[in-house]
């Protein structure tokens, strides 16, 4: 499994704002929305001050999905 932030890249559009409006309101550097829009992991301190900035909770902005394994 690893985490994707498509709720988040949703949630954006939904609330009418930027990456760079995120950014600002939940004191974020540029590395680390770049490694999100990398699907890279972040801390789960960040994952909480991007809820606060938002007003919302963690399942709308990450969610697991399954790794593309054949086994």
């Amino acid at each position: 499994m690893h985490i994707s932030y498509k709720p988040l890249w949703h949630t954006l559009v939904e609330r009418n704002m930027r990456k760079e409006d995120l950014r600002i309101a939940a004191g974020l550097t540029t590395n680390m929305i770049a490694n999100m829009g990398k699907g890279k992991n972040i801390s789960m301190e960040t994952l909480v001050r991007i809820c606060e900035a938002l007003n919302c909770g963690i399942l709308d902005v990450i969610e697991l999905e399954p790794d593309d394994t054949n086994l």
